[in-house]
């Protein structure tokens, strides 16, 4: 029996049996004293992330850029901005997490470049330019205006007029963020060296920018009216992006570039997708591949309740091909800090349930820590959502105040002015503290990720719902003869659990009650989750 179980552990990729952490190096460590954190910072906290026990890194954009966009307005594909080091930095940060077994992602952002691009300089220097149509231009309409109705994300048209060539080009984001002609195939062929570049430089994967919006519709039809639309909503949603967003052209695009990554082995393609959980079984791809990983951040939108979370998992699951490897996320870079959404105590059972649930778990550096959303007073927002359509709650600068590693000043993030403000309770909630108490949140973190590489039926095992009662989240997971009942008490006030079996307490998100012997039924406390291995 214990031969099949290594057997099918081992058919796994790394991908698959791997935790992923996400840092954004401009909120990790600053090395030099400028308040951005930087490629040498990250260096310096290796020792943190063999110790929490992560087995890959995703690594946000560290390429020349403007930073009008936190760098996903990118002038160079193929080096590193000054702010975060030299590319030598970078083949010494990929040298140094394989030597400690750590995988390295980088993200990817194939539907732009910025407009200070030698690509878009080019094309927007004439019509007859050799790059012209590299990227979407197009001429006014008859009244002189914008081509069509389409909007840009971050307020107003999503068309800005270049007076020197009398047209139009088009952009989903930022007008300093022309949208790349996907159409084009000397685009994709530049796109599909810029992957070789990267992974020829050791990088073990890509997780894939703004995914669903690669192509438009060619014939430029306006989008139509959101009927549904209100105005507290924000002006760019009145519309719904039929002919901008998830066109099928998007996810053939998507499948040459995992043929690109494909020509290297043991990589991987992570992609962010947009729209609804029914729509994600589409980036997976069928006969053409697509990604491996289409990131789901199902958790992060649910009611933080046991009904409304077993009714997104189960749709999620329902959602993905038969054959396809599931993922879950419950931090990110444009996603509001989870502890702040569900509480302190309740974050707990969030880590536990990402890091239990089948599928290959995704979190945010600070979020082992318990890093809420930091207030940004209006003169230090550093966010185009923000200042573009203020009043929405838009602002994705709260979730990236920059890491705390211990309660000195700037929690020893910077000798210097954070690019973001830090928040008040750096002395309570840093790494260095926290790491001085075995109970705390960082210690479940690393108790968890332990747990899950040693124990198969976390990593491979088959996941089994269990009707979730009386605010208690259940569900097993199992591989042959060894069953784990996973069981969170997602409400303040404690709930009896019955399960009809003996079982011991492999780990409480309190972290007091490891080899306990429980018959039949236990009681939770309030906000605890456990894992019970059942008797069989």
């Amino acid at each position: 029996m214990r031969g099949a179980v290594d057997e099918r552990v081992a058919r796994l990729a790394w991908w698959q049996k791997a935790v992923f952490y996400q840092i954004a190096p401009l909120s990790f460590q600053d090395s030099d004293g400028d308040g951005k954190g930087d490629i040498p910072g990250v260096l310096q906290h290796l020792d943190h992330l063999e110790w929490l026990g992560v087995d890959a890194v995703w690594l946000c954009p560290v390429f020349p850029s403007p930073m009008l966009d936190f760098g996903y307005d990118i002038a160079d594909f193929c080096a590193v901005d000054p702010l975060f080091g030299s590319l030598a930095d970078f083949d010494l940060l990929v040298a140094e997490l394989h030597g400690r077994g750590i995988k390295l992602i980088l993200d990817f952002v194939p539907n732009h470049t910025s407009d200070q691009h030698p690509w878009f300089i080019e094309s927007r220097r004439s019509r007859t330019s050799a790059k012209r149509d590299w990227y979407v231009w197009a001429d006014p309409a008859p009244d002189g205006g914008p081509p069509n109705n389409w909007l840009s994300r971050f307020g107003g048209s999503a068309w800005e007029w270049d007076q020197d060539t009398g047209q139009y080009y088009y952009h989903s984001f930022l007008k300093e963020m022309p949208d790349l002609n996907w159409r084009d195939p000397q685009v994709r062929r530049a796109m599909a060296d810029v992957l070789r570049f990267w992974l020829k430089r050791g990088v073990d994967g890509f997780r894939v920018d703004a995914s669903a919006v690669l192509a438009e519709d060619p014939l430029l039809r306006d989008d139509p009216p959101e009927p549904d639309f209100d105005e507290n909503k924000p002006p760019p949603q009145r519309l719904r992006r039929i002919f901008t967003d998830d066109r099928p052209e998007s996810l053939h695009y998507l499948e040459q570039l995992r043929a690109v990554v494909d020509e290297f082995p043991d990589r991987v393609l992570a992609g962010e997708v947009q729209g609804k959980t029914e729509r994600i079984g589409h980036f997976y791809g069928n006969s053409r591949p697509r990604f491996h990983l289409p990131l789901n951040f199902a958790l992060l939108d649910a009611e933080w309740n046991a009904v409304a979370l077993q009714g997104q998992i189960d749709a999620y699951y329902n959602a993905i091909p038969d054959k396809a490897w599931p993922d879950w996320v419950i931090g990110g870079h444009d996603k509001k800090r989870l502890a702040s959404t569900v509480g302190a105590a309740q974050s707990r059972n969030a880590a536990m349930l990402a890091l239990t649930l089948k599928g290959t778990p995704f979190f945010f550096a600070g979020d082992e820590i318990g890093m809420e959303q930091v207030p940004v007073p209006r003169d230090r927002i550093r966010d185009p959502f923000e200042r573009l359509v203020p009043g929405y709650d838009l602002n994705r600068d709260p979730e990236r105040s920059p890491m705390r590693w211990d309660a000195g000043r700037n929690g020893g993030f910077t000798a210097g002015e954070p690019w973001l403000p830090m928040g008040g309770d750096i002395a309570a909630r840093n790494v260095r503290t926290l790491k001085g108490d075995e109970k705390s949140l960082l210690w479940l973190y690393r108790r968890l990720i332990a747990l899950r590489r040693s124990t198969p039926a976390l990593t491979a095992g088959d996941y089994q719902p269990v009707r979730s009662r009386n605010d208690v989240l259940c569900f097993k997971r199992m591989l042959a003869n060894d069953t784990l009942l996973i069981a969170l008490n997602c409400c303040h006030q404690p709930r009896r659990l019955e399960f009809d079996a003996t079982a011991t307490l492999v780990l409480s998100t309190q972290l007091d009650r490891d080899g306990e012997t429980i018959r039949d039924a236990t009681i939770l406390r309030a906000d605890e989750g456990v894992i019970l291995r059942l008797d069989t």
